[in-house]
């Protein structure tokens, strides 16, 4: 299976919105390169929504989780943006993800 990380940016000023699709695995190790073209895209504009569509990647639990909390936060992790600028980031993930609650677990049912 293909280790490689590739990434697609597609960018509608029009709407506000920059898509940030990515293929391939995403590892606690590769989430930095994509955290890297999260940070170009979002500073192409001010108040720009940025989509993380890695529904057709293989994620990692961890990795999934450190994008989901950037959502949650709308900050890129410190190491990455020093200055902490405003991201709003929303997550398309796998469908094999699985929901999740608020404090990051999986709902009871639908773990059965």
């Amino acid at each position: 299976m293909n280790q490689k990380l590739k990434v697609l940016v597609r960018l509608d000023l029009e709407c506000g919105e920059a898509q940030v699709a990515a293929q391939g695995h995403v590892t606690a190790q590769s989430i930095q390169a994509l955290y890297v073209v999260m940070k170009r895209a979002n500073h192409l504009r001010q108040g720009l929504q940025l989509v993380v569509d890695i529904s057709h990647a293989r994620v990692e639990p961890s990795a999934l989780e450190q994008l989901r909390e950037c959502s949650e936060t709308h900050h890129l992790p410190r190491s990455i943006d020093p200055l902490q600028s405003e991201c709003n980031v929303r997550v398309l993930a796998p469908a094999d993800a699985g929901p999740r609650t608020s404090a990051g677990r999986v709902p009871a049912a639908a773990a059965a």
